[in-house]
């Protein structure tokens, strides 16, 4: 297992771990640090708590299938007012643009599916990398 915090210069972190589920722990850590480096309020840590731990489960679940060989890396910067995380793992990407809509009343008992719909309610911005193996979010 590998766990490692790196500075990235002035601005960020970055974060390579395990596709292991108590390894969100570091993930959760990383935003409380940034929360509080850059004095973010209640309301908007939520935010960036669910949509960036749903990112980190669906590349531990769905990107690395639960594999604990294979590895995730989150990164965080910081420009211009802006905080931006990304969260890379190393599965077969999937098509982002084709997902069943969770507020549809066929889905709605689902007890999966919302991971992408909240992050992308959650944040400012939702951009998907290198056929949805990485995620940048933006707040």
């Amino acid at each position: 297992m590998i766990m490692e915090e790196q500075a990235i210069p002035a601005t960020g972190h970055k974060l390579d771990f395990a596709s292991k589920t108590e390894n969100v722990a570091l993930v959760e850590h990383l935003i409380d640090s940034v929360c509080e480096d850059y004095k973010i309020d209640e309301d908007y840590y939520g935010n960036i708590l669910i949509a960036l731990t749903e990112a980190v489960n669906n590349a531990i679940y769905h990107g690395n299938a639960k594999d604990p060989d294979k590895n995730i890396t989150v990164t965080f910067v910081s420009v211009n007012n802006q905080l931006s995380f990304t969260v890379a793992d190393e599965g077969v990407g999937f098509n982002f643009d084709n997902l069943p809509d969770p507020t549809d009343p066929e889905n709605i008992e689902k007890p999966h599916g919302r991971g992408v719909f909240l992050m992308r309610n959650l944040a400012d911005e939702v951009v998907f990398h290198d056929n949805g193996r990485k995620v940048e979010l933006n707040f």
